[in-house]
């Protein structure tokens, strides 16, 4: 009986030990939601990419556009800070950026944009119906504001950023404004998960 007892105390703390103890993430932790695993664009090389490609990497996927005024290039300029911050580790972090507004978006002008923030991030494009069902896949909001009838037109669109473990599986969604610090944090919480 002494045997049995100290083998239940055993395994007692051991299921209560630290490496046991679910993911404590500074950011919204949304385990278990399955938005937008199976999306398809064409970055801004014009490969088709998904998110399979970066499987073994923490992907991070906000949507914006290239003449967003304030909250994207704040975003991508997180995102870099991130990466500095990561240092070795930000080679196993892929950060992808889908254009909102495919009609003045080109391949040409995300090429431009969005890896003068980090030459390693990536823009995503798509026809508008592809764009619209990624945006759905992802429950982003986005529709065009202004002056309409042309060109002159801005975008308003959510803000937030989603974040993918190596594995493929949506860990967290990301407020805009988060300090770069608690986003790099959890990216290297994820990396470092067993």
């Amino acid at each position: 009986m002494l045997r049995f007892l100290l083998l239940v105390a055993a395994f007692a703390v051991t299921a209560c030990s630290p490496a046991d103890k679910p993911a404590s993430f500074r950011n919204t932790d949304i385990t278990g939601v399955d938005y937008g695993s199976h999306f398809e664009l064409t970055d801004h090389n014009g490969v088709k990419r998904s998110l399979a490609d970066y499987r073994g990497k923490v992907v991070t996927v906000f949507f914006g556009y290239t003449q967003c005024p304030d909250v994207c290039p704040t975003n991508l300029s997180t995102m870099a800070s991130v990466m500095q911050l990561l240092g070795d580790d930000a080679a196993r972090v892929q950060v992808l950026f889908i254009t909102v507004d495919p009609e003045r978006d080109t391949p040409e002008l995300l090429k431009q944009y969005v890896p003068a923030f980090d030459p390693r991030f990536v823009g995503l494009y798509g026809t508008a119906e592809q764009t619209a069902a990624v945006a759905r896949e992802f429950k982003v909001f986005y529709r065009k504001s202004g002056d309409t009838s042309g060109s002159n037109y801005t975008v308003d669109h959510s803000a937030g950023t989603y974040v993918f473990d190596p594995a493929g599986h949506l860990r967290l969604y990301v407020k805009h404004g988060t300090a770069a610090e608690d986003i790099a944090a959890d990216i290297h919480q994820l990396l470092t998960a067993k």
